[in-house]
């Protein structure tokens, strides 16, 4: 942290640190939750939602952080050095009726959810909703992981998205599940980071790159998840990642009763 030194904390008081109220790993999770830190996504969330989310992403980081600075363990000013190097963002992901909204602290991802957008009207005055796709599912995970290297979970994930989406175990010669495969073959032997092939490399038009798409179900959210975690050693599926973006997709063509 920097800017400012905090008071003296008070005896027995522990910080409220990232780990304890938000879904991060690492160093960050490890960080006591700064004022700084809470008004950089109060502004985040006010620029792309319009305001702070009530019991949102901003408002737990916020009560967080103000209990740290009452309690003297951080200063007003102060800023994590990880959320100083990396930054916190809001991002939406537009499709056809809707908006994807990802939260990230330090790069990761740390909240995602999806909001209802005006859809066209048609002539006959009937609102037309379309469902949302398993492609564009995967461009909405460019998006939210776009700086992920690629990794062997990641790449069985699309490959399991990819027979989803087209009805066919024949993987398509440069396509996406093949682009994927590549990506994650050659990043296990690369050892600059800098060097590895990111997910948004791969995903990035991901609609365009599939030879058939059809809408997400919970079916195919479920078949994604397995692929994606059973590829990874920690038996985990990435926030934001392949799997995260498909059951979302799932869900809100599900909560519009576009498929069941």
């Amino acid at each position: 942290m920097s800017q400012e030194q905090p008071r003296r904390p008070q005896a027995g008081q522990d910080p409220i640190k990232y780990g304890d109220v938000l879904p991060v790993s690492g160093d960050l999770s490890q960080k006591p939750i700064t004022p700084e830190d809470a008004a950089m996504m109060q502004s985040a969330e006010s620029r792309v939602l319009g305001q702070t989310q009530p019991g949102g992403v901003a408002s737990v980081m916020q009560s967080a952080a103000t209990r740290n600075e009452q309690a003297g363990i951080v200063g007003h000013k102060d800023v994590t050095d990880v959320t100083g190097d990396r930054g916190v963002t809001v991002t939406e992901t537009q499709v056809p009726g809707r908006r994807i909204i990802t939260e990230t602290v330090g790069g990761q991802v740390v909240g995602q959810f999806v909001e209802p957008t005006p859809v066209q009207v048609g002539l006959t005055g009937a609102v037309r909703e379309s469902a949302l796709t398993i492609g564009e599912a995967l461009e909405a995970t460019a998006h939210t992981v776009g700086d992920k290297p690629v990794e062997q979970s990641d790449a069985s994930a699309i490959q399991a998205a990819e027979v989803r989406a087209t009805g066919s175990n024949v993987i398509t010669p440069g396509g996406l599940a093949s682009m994927a495969q590549s990506a994650a073959a050659f990043n296990a032997e690369c050892q600059r980071e800098e060097e590895k092939i990111k997910m948004g490399n791969v995903l990035t038009g991901a609609t365009a790159k599939l030879p058939a798409d059809k809408a997400a179900t919970r079916q195919d959210a479920a078949g994604v998840a397995s692929a994606e975690m059973r590829n990874n050693p920690d038996a985990t599926a990435t926030p934001g990642g392949v799997a995260a973006s498909v059951a979302a997709a799932a869900r809100l063509n599900e909560n519009v009763g576009n498929v069941m």
